[in-house]
């Protein structure tokens, strides 16, 4: 592999470091304020919370999305052995968490199909990273 190619992935990497850290303090913030953020920008009421699709059976879709996101970003930014089972611990400690978080919150409530939402956007990420591992090794 020559060094521009090496160069281009540790760019790539340090930039999904810092994507999937900084992505974790807004996803803190966002969860922790009492009331929706995104509801008073966009229906200039806190109280509401945008619904970007329907919710699958009984999983929050919104949830889904964004810890599969924010899962991925961080697998993705620190794929090697030893930090894996860390990132994954983090991923699903965080997940729950921010959800018993919203017992203490005001405006906020514990939803057992949010922590759902939550666990299974963590689990998406991991299938869809293993996957890619398994080809990018088998390739």
């Amino acid at each position: 592999m020559n060094n521009y190619i090496k160069f281009v992935k540790k760019n790539i990497k340090n930039y999904t470091k810092y994507l999937f850290h900084i992505s974790n303090v807004f996803l803190i913030i966002f969860y922790l304020y009492p009331g929706s953020i995104f509801g008073c920008f966009v229906y200039d009421d806190c109280g509401i919370q945008p619904q970007l699709t329907r919710d699958f059976i009984i999983i929050s879709s919104n949830h889904v999305y964004v810890f599969s996101i924010i899962s991925l970003l961080g697998l993705i930014a620190y794929p090697e052995k030893k930090y894996l089972k860390k990132i994954v611990i983090y991923l699903f400690f965080i997940s729950f968490f921010l959800e018993l978080a919203h017992l203490f919150v005001p405006e906020r409530g514990f939803e057992i199909k949010d922590l759902a939402g939550n666990i299974v956007g963590v689990v998406i990420s991991l299938i869809i990273f293993n996957v890619l591992n398994l080809r990018i090794k088998n390739e």
